[in-house]
C-alpha cells in the first residue's frame, strides 16, 4: 500500500510533467536528426542542462553524498577540479571536433573517422554494455528513494521508476531528453542551493556547525577525511593518491564518455559546444561544494543514519522546511531520470543505428527511416525489461556500480578518442584494438581483485591499467598497418572545418571564460570565509596547511582552466586578423 504523503504528491506531479513534456516535444520529431540530435539546434543553456544532468544522478545525490556523510567531502573536493575540467577539456579538444562529422551517434562518429564499420560496431557494443550497466546503478538509487518515500516493495519501486523514464524517453528521444533533462537540471540546482543553508541553519547554523564539528572530530572537516576506526581509506598519502588517481579517471570520463559526447552533437554551433563546457564545470563545482559545506552537519543531529546514501533523502524530510524539502527529493528524483532517459536513449540509439543499420542482416534491407525510428524505440522498451530484472536482482551498491561502469570509457574510449584527432598516423586496426583491450582490461583487472584476492596500490587503479594498455595496443597495431587514404582524408576535413573565425562569437565565448575566472575566485573565497576560518580558529591551525591549501587550490583550478580557454580562443581573434589582412592585400 502506497504511503500517500507531500513528497510522494511532489514527486508524483514532477513525473507527471516529465511525461507530458515528452509526449509533446515528440511532435517534434520529423526524421532521425531530430530524434537522436535534436535537431542539431540546442542553445547553450540546454547543452549545459542536458551535460549536468546526465552526470548527477543518483550515483551523485545518494552515492556520492553518502562518501561525504561518512567523513571525506573535502576529500572529494580534491578530486572534484581535474573531474570537472574534463568539460572544458573535452569540449575544447574533442567535443567541437567530432560536432564536424555530424555524426547521429559516437560511435558513428568513431566508423566515419576510420571508415570502418567494426570499429563502429565494437564501439557501439562497449556503449551498449557500459550504459546499460550505470542505468542498473542509477535506477537501484531512484528505486531506494522511492521505496523510503513511498513505503512500498523494492520490486514495485523499480517498476514504477523504469516505467516512468521509458514513457518520456520512448516517444520523443533526443528532442525529449535535452528539454527535460534542462527542466529536471533547474530543479536540482534551485533545491541544492535552496536546501544547502536550510541543512546548516537546521543544524545549529554558521560557524557553530564548523566549530562543533572541528571540535569533536576534526577529520571530518580535513581535506583528507576521517582517518579514525573504520577509516576505508588507508591515511591521508593514500587518500591524496587516490583522489587525484580517481580526478584524473573522472575527468577522462567526463571528457569523452559517450552521455556527455553526445551532448556536443546537439549544439547548434561549435561555440556552444565550448561555452557549454565552460558553464558546466562551474556550475558542477559550485554544486559539490555546497554539497560539502552542509552534508557533515547532519552528522550533529544524526549520526547513525544507514545505509548512508540516504542522508540527503533524511535531511530533505527531517531538516527541512516541507515545500523545501518537496522541492529536494523531487529534485533528487529528476537527477536520476535525467541519467536514466539519457543513457536509455543512447543505448537504444546504439543498438538499431550501429548495430542493426550497419549489419548485413537482409531483413533490414527495406527498412525505411519511420521503420529503424520505431526499431530504436522497440530497443529502448527491450533494454528497459533488462535493466527491471537486473535491478530486481542485482543488491545495490550506487555509488559503486556506477563508477565502475562510467570509467569503463576513460580505458575504452579515452586514448582513441583524442588520437583519432590529434594523430593522422592511428589506424582502423589501432582503433579497434585499443578500444577492445582497454575495455576488457578494466573488466579482468576488477574481477580479478574481486573474485582472486589481487591487491594493487592506489595510483595503479583498474582504469589506470586499461587506458595504459589500450594506448599500447593502438601504438603497436597503427604500427604494423597503414591508415586508409578515406580515414586520413576525414580527419583532415574535421580538423580543417574548426575554427570559427566570426568575431562576435569568439568574443562572446571569451566572456564565459571570464566568467569561470570569477567563479574560481569566489569558490576559493566561499572555502575560505566558510569552512578554512572557522575551522583554523576552533583547532589553532596557522600558516600554510593542508586545509588553506584545498580552499585556494579548488579555486585556482578553474581560474587556470579559464585563463588556457581564454588563450587559445583568442588565437581565433589572431587568425581572423590575419584573413582580413590577407584579403585586404589581395584586393590592393
Amino acid at each position: 500500500m502506497v504511503e500517500v504523503n507531500s513528497f510522494v504528491i511532489g514527486v508524483g506531479i514532477s513525473l507527471v510533467a516529465f511525461v507530458l513534456i515528452g509526449g509533446y516535444a515528440g511532435r517534434l520529431v520529423d526524421d532521425m536528426a531530430d530524434y537522436y540530435v535534436a535537431g542539431r539546434n540546442a542553445p547553450t543553456l540546454l547543452i549545459v542542462g542536458t551535460l549536468v544532468a546526465s552526470f548527477l544522478s543518483t550515483v551523485a545525490f545518494l552515492g556520492e553524498l553518502g562518501f561525504v556523510y561518512d567523513g571525506y567531502g573535502y576529500l572529494l573536493l580534491v578530486l572534484l577540479p581535474f573531474n570537472a575540467a574534463g568539460y572544458v577539456i573535452g569540449s575544447y579538444f574533442f567535443g567541437r571536433y567530432i560536432y564536424q562529422m555530424k555524426p547521429l551517434t559516437v560511435p558513428e562518429y568513431f566508423g566515419k573517422r576510420f571508415d570502418s564499420n567494426r570499429v563502429r560496431i565494437i564501439a557501439g557494443l562497449t556503449l551498449i554494455l557500459g550504459l546499460s550497466v550505470y542505468l542498473v546503478a542509477i535506477t537501484q538509487g531512484l528505486s531506494l528513494l522511492l521505496e523510503d518515500i513511498a513505503q512500498i516493495s523494492y520490486g514495485w519501486s523499480v517498476l514504477i521508476v523504469v516505467l516512468a523514464y521509458v514513457s518520456f524517453t520512448f516517444y520523443s528521444g533526443s528532442q525529449g531528453v535535452v528539454i527535460t533533462d534542462t527542466i529536471m537540471f533547474l530543479i536540482f540546482v534551485g533545491a541544492t542551493v535552496i536546501a544547502g543553508p536550510f541543512i546548516v541553519i537546521a543544524t545549529g547554523g554558521w560557524p557553530e556547525v564548523i566549530q562543533q564539528l572541528a571540535s569533536s572530530n576534526p577529520d571530518m572537516l580535513a581535506w583528507h577525511g576521517y582517518m579514525g576506526e573504520g577509516d576505508y581509506m588507508g591515511g591521508p598519502i593514500t587518500s591524496l593518491i587516490w583522489a587525484i588517481t580517481l580526478g584524473f579517471v573522472w575527468g577522462m570520463v567526463v571528457a569523452i564518455s559517450p552521455w556527455q559526447t553526445s551532448r556536443y552533437i546537439m549544439a547548434k554551433d561549435e561555440h556552444t559546444i565550448l561555452r557549454s563546457g565552460l558553464f558546466s564545470m562551474g556550475i558542477l563545482m559550485l554544486l559539490y561544494l555546497i554539497f560539502v559545506l552542509a552534508i557533515p552537519s547532519i552528522r550533529l543531529i544524526n549520526a547513525d543514519i544507514s545505509p548512508s546514501d540516504m542522508v540527503f533523502v533524511w535531511a530533505a524530510q527531517n531538516t527541512l522546511p516541507l515545500a523545501v524539502g518537496v522541492i529536494v527529493i523531487s529534485g533528487i528524483v529528476a537527477a536520476g531520470l535525467s541519467s536514466c532517459s539519457t543513457f536509455l536513449s543512447l543505448v537504444g540509439f546504439s543498438l538499431n543505428r550501429d548495430l542493426a543499420e550497419v549489419s548485413d542482416i537482409d531483413y533490414f534491407d527495406d527498412y525505411t527511416e519511420e521503420d529503424f525510428l520505431w526499431l530504436s524505440r522497440l530497443f529502448m522498451v527491450v533494454v528497459a525489461v533488462a535493466v527491471f530484472v537486473m535491478t530486481y536482482f542485482q543488491p545495490p551498491a550506487v555509488m559503486w556500480i556506477g563508477y565502475f561502469a562510467a570509467t569503463l570509457f576513460a580505458a575504452s574510449w579515452g586514448p582513441i578518442g583524442f588520437l583519432s584527432i590529434y594523430s593522422k598516423r592511428v589506424t582502423e586496426a589501432g582503433a579497434f584494438w585499443g578500444i577492445v583491450v582497454g575495455f576488457f582490461a578494466v573488466i579482468v583487472t576488477e574481477a580479478l581483485q574481486e573474485y582472486a584476492g589481487l591487491t594493487l596500490p592506489t595510483y595503479l587503479h583498474s582504469v589506470i591499467i586499461g587506458f595504459v594498455l589500450s594506448t599500447v595496443a593502438i601504438v603497436v597495431a597503427s604500427y604494423l598497418t597503414e591508415p586508409s587514404p578515406t580515414a586520413v582524408e576525414r580527419r583532415e576535413e574535421m580538423v580543417r572545418a574548426t575554427g570559427d573565425y566570426d568575431l562576435t562569437k569568439v568574443n562572446r565565448t571569451v566572456t564565459y571564460t571570464k566568467g569561470l575566472m570569477g567563479m574560481g575566485v569566489i569558490l576559493s573565497a566561499i572555502m575560505y570565509v566558510f569552512w578554512y576560518r572557522p575551522f583554523a580558529d576552533t583547532v589553532g591551525m596557522g600558516g600554510m596547511n593542508g586545509n588553506l591549501g584545498l580552499a585556494l587550490y579548488y579555486g585556482a583550478v578553474p581560474i587556470a582552466v579559464a585563463a588556457l580557454s581564454y588563450w587559445l580562443i583568442k588565437q581565433w581573434d589572431t587568425a581572423s586578423v590575419s584573413e582580413e589582412k590577407q584579403v585586404m592585400v589581395g584586393e590592393d
